[in-house]
């Protein structure tokens, strides 16, 4: 039974409204002139609150709050927006519970996996405000006398930011907290899905804002895809557009992005396989495969979507899984009990539900769930059974990311065989293989393995950690954010050259000037 959550007391404490502007520039817009939106929790299909969100003169206001904000901040020393930064984290780990299990009212995730969320959170903000201090250029040689060449790093600029419903926090935190020490302001644009996990999250961050007389940095504005989407996009004042979201959005947004020369950092579909070896720790492979496809219901952009097993291991691998997903508890996401919630609202039910009518049309047989839930422990509509599907190689619809945890696997040969159907997909973000034998291992990491973003070796295709840069190939969009030098994409390299001797000596040789 689902639990009795008294929703808006929950939502107050975390300085929510019932009706709530969600237009902000550091101090909330009391009146924002575009429609309401109601967020209704999946758990129960029940409204948690309302949002009033933008039009565009609402939009327009924001913008120039952001771009006069960012010529205060980015004066700022880098360590100092790092000491700031510091304590949005502090203010996270306070509020870490509450904003957790906020995640998981309003996306239906499992209540670790909200709170993982937030922890993501603070994790991030613990890594940027490391990268506060180093945030380095490089010295080059020059073959001029007397001078120095190096290059540096500027601010860009007032940034967009746009989140999908599925990590309605995390994904802002990578972009938002690198990019608030790189010096740069933010617009954030999050799904229209996930309105009050936003809305919360700017309540911290304005109180530690507002603390050091700071407003405009870290920016919110809600609205529709016509009125703030696409008017973000096309702004050339907006010098980066960081985007998650489907592959049809991406190719949107670098469209509009790139006619204006403006850079789009895009981070989109997934449709990520395992390879299984015949060596491979069947047990270890099969709680990899089992969190990756199942964890929040399969709508992670690295849910493991694909399996791919060699025919020696295929039968027992087969048979476990379907043993664990018998297993796996569907229901209430707040019941720590419970593994896998609900989808994110009734239209994914039916996307899911259309793809396994494509896959039986296909030639697909479902060995495992597929089944819609109903009765009075799922109430609303969104539960479903996790589903797997003994599937072939000339299939269409496992060439596509269907939001649901379906798992479709394969049994080949050889791992020549394996690669070559892993790669066989328009998406390349995330990928993995098990095995214990170094030469198979070291294949699949090779130029001729994996094409993904992502390659990991006996552990599964999701729960990537901060300090690498995440990102993935071809169709996900070719964008990287979070860790390793992923800061650079919201910043401007500037090269320079100083000449400090008494001569102009040019480059290549080149003499220039009258003789005589």
């Amino acid at each position: 039974m689902i639990q009795d959550v008294v929703t808006h007391d929950f939502v107050r404490e975390l300085g929510v409204k019932e009706i709530h502007s969600g237009v902000c520039y550091g101090d909330w817009v009391d009146h924002p002139k575009g429609p309401e939106l109601v967020s209704y929790s999946p758990i129960d299909g029940k409204e948690i609150a309302r949002v009033v969100t933008a039009d565009e003169s609402d939009y327009e206001l924001v913008v120039q709050k952001a771009q006069t904000a960012w010529k205060t901040w980015r004066m700022i020393p880098a360590p100092k927006r790092g000491e700031i930064v510091r304590e949005i984290g502090l203010r996270l780990r306070e509020k870490k519970s509450l904003l957790g299990r906020l995640v998981t009212l309003e996306t239906g995730k499992i209540l670790a996996e909200g709170e993982g969320e937030v922890q993501e959170m603070i994790d991030m903000a613990d890594f940027a405000v490391g990268l506060s201090r180093q945030l380095y250029g490089l010295t080059l040689a020059t073959e001029r006398p007397l001078h120095r060449m190096m290059e540096q790093w500027h601010p860009l600029g007032p940034i967009g930011i746009v989140t999908a419903f599925n990590f309605p926090v995390a994904v802002w935190s990578w972009n938002a907290l690198i990019a608030a020490v790189c010096g740069d302001t933010m617009i954030w644009k999050p799904s229209s899905k996930t309105p009050l996990t936003a809305i919360a999250v700017q309540e911290i961050v304005n109180g530690v804002m507002k603390a050091h007389g700071l407003s405009g940095v870290f920016n919110l504005i809600i609205g529709d895809s016509k009125t703030v989407g696409e008017k973000l996009t096309a702004d050339t004042r907006i010098p980066l557009i960081s985007a998650t979201g489907s592959c049809r959005m991406g190719r949107r947004i670098g469209e509009v992005v790139g006619k204006r020369l403006g850079r789009s950092l895009l981070e989109l579909g997934g449709n990520n396989a395992i390879i299984v070896m015949n060596d491979a720790n069947p047990d270890l492979a099969t709680r990899a495969i089992l969190f990756g496809a199942v964890g929040t219901a399969g709508q992670r952009c690295t849910t493991t979507r694909r399996l791919i097993m060699l025919s020696g291991v295929a039968d027992r691998l087969t048979d476990l899984l379907v043993k664990a997903y018998s297993q796996v508890p569907v229901g209430d996401p707040l019941d720590p009990k419970t593994l896998m919630g609900p989808l994110i609202d009734k239209d994914a039910v039916n996307k899911m539900t259309q793809a396994l009518e494509r896959v039986k049309a296909e030639g697909g047989e479902i060995l495992f769930g597929g089944k819609v839930l109903e009765g009075p422990d799922y109430p609303g509509g969104c539960y479903v059974t996790p589903t797997i599907v003994k599937a072939h190689p000339k299939m269409e619809i496992i060439k596509e990311e269907t939001f649901a945890p379906i798992l479709y696997c394969f049994t080949v040969t050889n791992l020549d065989e394996a690669v070559a159907l892993h790669n066989d997909v328009p998406q390349g973000l995330s990928s993995a293989i098990f095995t214990q034998n170094m030469h198979w291992l070291e294949k699949f990491l090779g130029p001729q393995g994996s094409d993904c973003g992502i390659a990991n070796v006996n552990i599964g295709t999701s729960g990537a950690e901060i300090g690498g840069a995440f990102g993935g190939e071809k169709a996900t969009g070719g964008g990287r954010e979070a860790g390793s030098d992923a800061w650079k994409a919201y910043m401007r390299r500037q090269t320079v050259t100083i000449n400090y001797g008494r001569e102009l000596p040019l480059a290549q040789g080149i003499q220039f000037g009258t003789s005589g």
